[in-house]
């Protein structure tokens, strides 16, 4: 809490592809025409945050304050996308009307999605999250549901919320919530081999030396030339991934909201595939824009 005009901070980030951005959701409550703004760059899904955080301290019983309620997200260039707002917002405003202690929102990171009746919901990037919450020396409190994704960040506190109410509890100290376990990292899924393609010899030797080297790979063809089945046992080549590349390849996934379970992937990414209705597009200048692709492409990189 700060100066005479009830201001909280809550930190929570920002992604920038696989980077967190420190970003602080500030919350002021003043004297003035009622109103309820949210401000720093935000695209529509933090500026409907409103309407989410309304709904769900309305579920607690709680009432907000018929004031003009700012919540800044700083720095206020930084553009501020996603749901995961949500819960690091109607923190800063409970701690703005004082009935949580803004000493003990210092010490976490918040990510969450809040559902209208309160409840915590999964929200993309809880991995990285973690992760920053880690380097800062502080704690994160995120969705209940990936609580085990987050708890792969290391020696981190991880409070894994399933609603608004049981967070407050637990911030009070009157019920607390049980720690999260990391999930089990995902097995090794087998997938095509090579001995599965007959003849394209040369093919296969430009696969394998693709897959030693570390090159980029572009296979064109006409359709039932092989292509996506040379692809598919692009991964079945290289050697398992390492540590360090499983926290990678699982950081993309957290990102994109595919990483089921909290667990950790050990499989390589199949090659990504581009449809053979895949237009090439020229110049704008040019008099024809669009022209159908007559090949299929696979390409890896």
């Amino acid at each position: 809490m700060r100066g005479n005009n009830m201001v909280s901070i809550v930190s929570t980030v920002a992604y920038l592809g696989l980077e967190a951005r420190s970003v602080e959701v500030q919350c002021q409550v003043a004297p003035g025409v009622v109103s309820f703004a949210v401000v720093g760059l935000p695209d529509k899904a933090v500026a409907e945050s409103r309407e989410r955080v309304r709904a769900a301290i309305s579920a607690l019983g709680l009432a907000l304050p018929p004031k003009r309620i700012t919540i800044n997200l700083s720095p206020a260039d930084l553009p501020k996308e996603g749901s995961h707002y949500d819960l690091p917002i109607a923190l800063a405003l409970l701690g703005a009307m004082g009935l949580v202690d803004a000493e003990t929102l210092a010490q976490y990171v918040v990510v969450g999605e809040l559902g209208l009746d309160g409840r915590v919901a999964g929200s993309p990037g809880v991995l990285l999250a973690a992760l920053h919450a880690s380097s800062r020396g502080m704690g994160l409190i995120c969705p209940a549901v990936q609580g085990s994704e987050a708890a792969w960040a290391g020696e981190i506190e991880v409070i894994a919320a399933p609603d608004l109410l049981g967070l407050l509890n637990h911030l009070k100290g009157q019920s607390l919530l049980r720690s999260p376990e990391p999930g089990i990292a995902e097995p090794r899924k087998a997938g095509p081999d090579m001995k599965m393609v007959k003849g394209q010899e040369t093919a296969k030797r430009a696969l394998e030396i693709a897959a030693a080297g570390g090159h980029n790979l572009c296979m064109v063809g006409p359709p039932g030339a092989g292509k996506s089945l040379l692809a598919s046992c692009m991964p079945g080549v290289l050697p398992e991934l390492t540590p360090a590349e499983a926290l990678e390849v699982s950081m993309i996934a957290s990102v994109a909201g595919t990483l089921e379970g909290g667990r950790l992937m050990r499989t390589r990414p199949a090659p990504q595939r581009l449809h053979a209705g895949v237009g090439r597009w020229r110049p704008a200048h040019s008099a024809r824009r669009s022209e159908p692709c007559a090949s299929g492409r696979i390409v890896s990189g």
